[in-house]
């Protein structure tokens, strides 16, 4: 008989394949029904609330793994069916699982709830400002450097960065600066100098070396793009704008749905900057609201080109 190791690490005797049975009480048509392709999955009570909602490229593989799981076993017994969406790829099942939590809130889904306070670091020629997405439009300032969920957080990561590349916690502003004394830092030989003399244009410098892989990129288009994915068949545009995931394109829908106030999502920025600033994913414009039918890339003025500041996106079409 063959032993196996769990994923909470249990030792388990036999194939777990073989032993495994459904728990009698989640209804059983509804894991039946679970797909081998992408999508989420939404664990729902007695009463049909969702208590967790999860992401998988094989809904079907991973729902039975947490069936599998003695740590999750709270959650489970709670549970009385599972319910599914699919979608066109890996990255439309990341931002339909988290846009699903922000709106619903699932008691088992600790991580993507919406931040009650996001804010980064803005940086304008002199020490770093701290500036809060209720008094700034994230998707759209310049200069802005890490995202964070309280203003404890973001302190905690600059002074680390201070501590890394011998910045003055003092001139940066996260400790009291006596006239003519050195800072903390200093005392121990990791401050550069600047409290005692180093020139205020040097030390800027070097604060913005250092916050540069912190750069938090604008928005790079004029409205909503789409993003095409594909698999086994289905074929779905995801509309995001600002950094905002607006959902799925409507079936048969020709145009981009009126623009509503799309604001900056944290989790939506994590998921898609790198791929869709380096050129990864394949894209469509939307001709509303840009009132642009003619193709290519648009930019803030509506011209033709894209902003020169970021990687130009692998075959980007006019959505019509």
């Amino acid at each position: 008989m063959r032993t196996h190791v769990s994923s909470v690490g249990l030792l388990i005797h036999g194939d777990p394949a073989l032993s495994f049975s459904y728990p009698e009480h989640i209804e059983r048509a509804s894991l039946d029904a679970l797909p081998s392709q992408p999508g989420v999955y939404l664990f729902r009570d007695e009463a049909g609330v969702a208590i967790y909602v999860g992401k998988s490229v094989n809904v079907r593989s991973r729902v039975l793994s947490h069936l599998r799981t003695p740590d999750e076993s709270q959650m489970l017994q709670r549970t009385r069916r599972v319910d599914f969406e699919r979608c066109g790829g890996e990255l439309g099942a990341l931002l339909r699982e988290s846009q699903l939590i922000k709106q619903l809130q699932p008691v088992f889904n600790q991580k993507l709830r919406r931040l009650r306070e996001m804010c980064s670091w803005r940086l304008d020629g002199g020490a770093p400002q701290l500036v809060f997405a209720r008094d700034c439009d994230f998707a759209a300032t310049e200069g802005l450097h890490g995202l964070y969920g309280s203003r404890a957080s973001a302190q905690q990561a600059l002074r680390e960065l201070a501590d890394a590349h011998g910045l003055c916690a003092g001139v940066l502003g996260l400790e009291p600066l006596a006239r003519g004394r050195p800072c903390f830092a200093r005392q121990l030989g990791r401050c550069g100098g600047a409290c005692v003399g180093e020139a205020v244009a040097e030390h800027a410098a070097r604060v913005g070396a250092a916050l540069l892989p912190w750069r938090v990129a604008p928005w790079p288009y004029a409205g909503p793009v789409g993003i095409v994915e594909e698999s086994d068949g289905l074929r779905q545009v995801q509309l995001v704008d600002r950094w905002c995931y607006l959902g799925p394109q409507a079936a048969g829908r020709k145009r981009a749905p009126p623009r509503a106030v799309a604001q900056f999502d944290i989790d939506v920025y994590q998921i898609l900057a790198k791929p869709l600033l380096r050129g990864d994913l394949t894209l469509v414009l939307l001709n509303e609201p840009l009132g642009n039918a003619s193709g290519g890339q648009v930019d803030a003025a509506g011209g033709a080109s894209a902003p020169t500041a970021f990687a130009p996106v692998r075959r980007t079409r006019s959505f019509r």
